[in-house]
């Protein structure tokens, strides 16, 4: 399979390692110093790209390539204003769109995890449900969208009204920390004045991120529509 690489920094390279072990090669290598290589001729005959750019260049590269035919797994976080938009023209042109906040085995599971738990939780208001992130001083969107993604799916099964980035009633409150080098740890709190009920994600390095994203490549080939993790792991 060839693989388009659309951002080409530490999870790029990470990416690329995957691919090749898993006996793929990178048709090409986009990064800031040659986007215009994103409408070349080896971009183009790519059998599929993968984006981990950055929030205010992700969309148009999604567009750029469903646009030139080729199918995208996308795992940029901070352009979820225009997703629906990626979703219609993934559907219009026929083309498969993998797009996962984190594209981690361990995180997606965390989720279904933390999804079960809120139902489980939604009887016992005395409980107060919060989510914390902490990622490194580098990451430029905040909350993280593996937080958003938790938040979400803790929102719907207890009927709160959004997540904010303070305390608010009837809000589910996110603590997003920048700090260090570390690579993401998420976790997800029930707290009453008797005890604490707690559940965490703490990811060592970008492996599992980048393996991910290397197996949502293979999955899309040959695909039509959009799709999450969730049914890339079959969970």
């Amino acid at each position: 399979m060839k693989i388009a690489l659309i951002g080409y920094g530490k999870m790029g390279r990470t990416i690329e390692r995957f691919a090749v072990q898993r006996g793929h090669t990178i048709s090409v290598k986009i990064d800031k110093d040659n986007t215009e290589d994103i409408y070349s001729e080896m971009f183009k005959t790519s059998d599929v790209a993968i984006e981990f750019t950055g929030s205010e260049t992700a969309f148009n590269n999604v567009t750029a390539t469903l646009n030139l035919g080729v199918p995208v797994v996308c795992g940029t976080t901070g352009w979820l204003d225009r997703l629906d938009d990626a979703k219609w023209l993934c559907n219009k042109n026929r083309l498969g769109f993998v797009y996962s906040s984190n594209f981690s085995l361990g995180v997606n599971i965390f989720f279904y995890i933390s999804i079960k738990l809120a139902e489980m939780m939604k009887n016992y208001t005395d409980y107060v449900p919060s989510i914390e992130e902490i990622h490194h001083i580098h990451k430029k969107d905040a909350p993280s969208g593996t937080a958003i993604t938790l938040a979400e799916g803790i929102i719907d099964s207890l009927n709160l009204k959004k997540w904010s980035l303070k305390a608010e009633e009837d809000s589910l409150y996110i603590n997003a920390v920048r700090t260090g080098e570390v690579p993401g740890t998420h976790s997800v709190t029930y707290e009453n004045d008797i005890d604490s009920i707690k559940i965490i994600h703490e990811a060592k390095n970008r492996e599992g991120f980048a393996l991910g994203a290397v197996v949502a490549a293979e999955f899309i080939v040959g695909k039509r529509g959009f799709y999450t993790m969730k049914d890339v792991l079959g969970l």
